[in-house]
């Protein structure tokens, strides 16, 4: 198997990455993540998640152009529907490179959050896979979620407290939104 494995962040890719290694897959790391907001933070997570792969010998890749701009013009109407559109756009954007790139498989490290809908993901992913004449490689994370957090924590990585849009953000540290959300 040679794997592309889209990721979100260096955090969120420690665990999938120790996981793939025990079981001697061969993996490329792809960043796209046009959902990532503001400018600075996209910039954070890149060079850190960049800096890591490049200390662990990790392939990496990074799709560019930033693509803020195309990312809220499609879910500013809808920001609630924003999630399966992130999780097509981004697994989109990594099946193409895979296919382009010769990769058999793609993948997500959007496998390892607990906060991600995981159905979804898998459906959109073998949806993808059968377009680009790929394997979707989906492997449940979550378990490795305790490992990860507290394999972060001693590295002294920036663990962001938001998935990575203005709208989760909001979610994250509004007041107002978490008094609404709870009615």
């Amino acid at each position: 198997m040679n794997l592309l494995l889209h990721t979100c962040c260096a955090p969120c890719l420690l665990y999938p990455a120790s996981f793939l290694r025990r079981q001697e897959v061969a993996f490329t790391v792809f960043a796209a993540n046009p959902n990532i907001h503001p400018y600075q933070e996209y910039q954070r997570r890149t060079a850190q998640l960049a800096a890591w792969c490049q200390s662990e010998n990790i392939p990496y890749y990074e799709d560019r152009p930033y693509a803020m701009r195309e990312f809220l013009g499609a879910v500013a109407q809808e920001p609630d529907q924003r999630c399966p559109f992130c999780y097509r756009v981004r697994l989109d954007k990594t099946a193409i490179f895979a296919e382009e790139h010769g990769y058999s498989h793609f993948s997500t490290t959007l496998l390892y959050s607990r906060f991600q809908n995981h159905e979804l993901i898998k459906a959109i992913g073998e949806e993808l896979a059968a377009a680009h004449n790929l394997t979707f490689f989906y492997h449940d994370f979550r378990a490795g979620w305790p490992e990860g957090v507290k394999r972060s924590k001693e590295l002294g990585m920036y663990r962001q407290q938001y998935c990575g849009c203005i709208f989760s953000e909001q979610e994250r540290y509004d007041p107002q939104f978490h008094k609404r959300k709870k009615k």
